[in-house]
């Protein structure tokens, strides 16, 4: 039972349109190069001012950087600059974003690393850290995260929302769970889950008085895996949050395209709104940088499942000529097209779509679940003996002309290779066995870790054997598809183990 009583005012403000939300990364405006911030907006909402934009909202980065925090000596010193300058400017980014009709989120990490973004060199121990050492989960990062089973971290946690919400009108506040796992003692997270949910109770009442005061609703946001056992791994009871109220809409996942948007849907209903998010730069094994139809397949999934919208991370803010000529690291072109057509099944209708399968790997800054995509069904030993390796692929829209296209390492020409969708066995198979994926490294292995400038080279000695069956619509289904693959003929080979890389439903129109 919701043991909260929201304004109709507030349940108005839930129920807005958000076809597609961005998450700003705020270090494009505290980059060094960036002197001034007029020079900033004259780029920061090139995308979002564009005719035909689908963007409804904006969520802003805050980290513990703005603009101080109980678990952190001072501001970074990026943001500091600005503030001791009399920029103020979380509030500038919340003006701007009200100007232009876009709701102004507060993106909080909940467990960020300690390096220059709160003031800190690398190699520099947090101070509170150091002086209370029981309040970190020793973990991948050498100074430990931050330990919500401890109390005193708790309401640091909630005081540094609690100013950020006096300070600024932000329409709402995000907790990023994502940003960094765990969050918890390992091993211990399910158990201590009740401590995350203390968390959650108290930042929802501090909002809701806050905005009490105010006259105008505050909502709240949390960022969670991709499915419920993922939420299990890391001690988030999100069941139990929607159950009390404690919040109105939830962000799954970060970087998976596997998102069981249908699973949180059956499981809430109406009582919450969903945004599955896509993060382009710690991006998916194996899709860094895709073309748009593969945007466009995952965001069909997606909404077909009964998502609210979509969110982006790590996207591009305007065209790649304007970034470029500014020193800064340019996006495709496939993320400006995105924006006006992926937060409705309306506007990709009749476009053309791949519909992919997870890989795993490609996230080392986590321990636990959250975006490892660690249960992933890519890739897959083939085995020898003609055994079919099974795979689900989930098709949003069936139509036009379709085709199933397997990606297949230490294959050679000649190898053969049988599917079977939904039951039915495959004909007519087109094989090419010089076929190259620069995001593929190396035989049945994840890529190496996401982000950097994801320039991948082709290793021109690398041979990928390309499958592509033709498919009669007649054996597609919209929703789940069964697919078996195995081998049915290896050429004289001692040792060579074929792994299935990729497996994708192409739709042409």
């Amino acid at each position: 039972m919701n043991l909260l009583s929201l304004s109709a005012a507030h349940r108005d403000a839930v129920n807005r349109s958000r076809r597609i939300i961005v998450q700003y990364d705020t270090e494009g405006v505290m980059d060094p190069s960036v002197k001034r911030i007029d020079d900033w907006l004259e780029y920061g909402f090139a995308y979002a001012d564009e005719a035909g934009s689908q963007i409804d909202a904006i969520y802003f980065d805050s980290g513990e950087v703005c603009p101080v925090s109980p678990l952190y000596p001072e501001p970074c010193a990026r943001a500091r600059r600005w503030f001791e300058a009399g920029v103020d400017w979380p509030a500038i980014f919340v003006e701007q974003a009200h100007r232009r009709g876009l709701e102004a989120f507060c993106h909080h990490r909940i467990a960020e690393v300690d390096i220059e973004e709160q003031g800190l060199a690398m190699t520099e121990m947090n101070p509170v850290k150091a002086a209370h050492p029981d309040w970190v989960v020793r973990t991948w990062w050498w100074q430990g995260l931050w330990n919500l089973a401890v109390p005193e971290v708790r309401q640091a946690k909630v005081e540094t929302i609690r100013d950020l919400a006096q300070r600024y009108d932000f329409d709402g506040f995000q907790i990023d769970f994502a940003r960094h796992t765990p969050i918890l003692p390992m091993g211990r997270q399910w158990e201590l889950r009740e401590c995350v949910t203390d968390l959650m109770r108290s930042v929802r009442r501090v909002l809701l008085e806050i905005a009490g005061r105010r006259g105008r609703p505050i909502l709240l946001s949390a960022k969670v895996p991709r499915n419920f056992m993922n939420c299990r791994i890391d001690g988030f009871d999100v069941e139990r949050w929607v159950c009390e109220g404690l919040v109105d809409m939830l962000t799954l996942g970060s970087r998976s395209f596997d998102v069981d948007v249908a699973g949180y849907r059956a499981a809430f209903g109406d009582a919450v709104k969903l945004y599955p998010c896509i993060d382009d730069h710690h991006a998916t094994d194996g899709y860094r940088y895709p073309p748009i139809e593969v945007f466009r397949g995952v965001a069909t999934n997606w909404l077909a499942q009964g998502a609210d919208g979509v969110m982006t991370f790590n996207w591009a803010c305007a065209p790649p000529d304007v970034l470029t000529s500014r020193g800064l690291h340019p996006g495709p072109l496939s993320e400006r097209q995105s924006y006006h057509e992926f937060g409705r099944l309306e506007t990709m209708a009749g476009k053309d779509k791949v519909f992919p399968v997870e890989r795993r790997g490609g996230y080392p800054w986590g321990e636990g679940a959250f975006n490892r995509n660690a249960d992933a069904q890519l890739p897959a030993e083939l085995p020898y003996d003609g055994r079919p390796c099974p795979v689900r692929i989930y098709v949003g829209e069936v139509g036009g002309q379709m085709t199933l296209r397997l990606s297949v390492s230490n294959g050679e020409a000649g190898d053969r290779i049988a599917a079977e969708l939904n039951g039915r066995p495959l004909e007519n198979a087109a094989y090419d066995a010089e076929w190259k994926d620069a995001q593929i490294p190396a035989p049945g292995q994840p890529l190496w870790a996401s982000g950097g400038p994801g320039d991948y080279q082709v290793d021109p000695k690398q041979k990928l054997l390309r499958v592509d069956f033709p498919l009669d619509l007649a054996c597609v289904k919209p929703g789940v598809n069964h697919l078996a693959v195995r081998v049915a003929h290896q050429v004289p080979h001692c040792c060579r183990q074929l792994y299935l890389e990729k497996a994708e439903v192409h739709l042409r129109h």
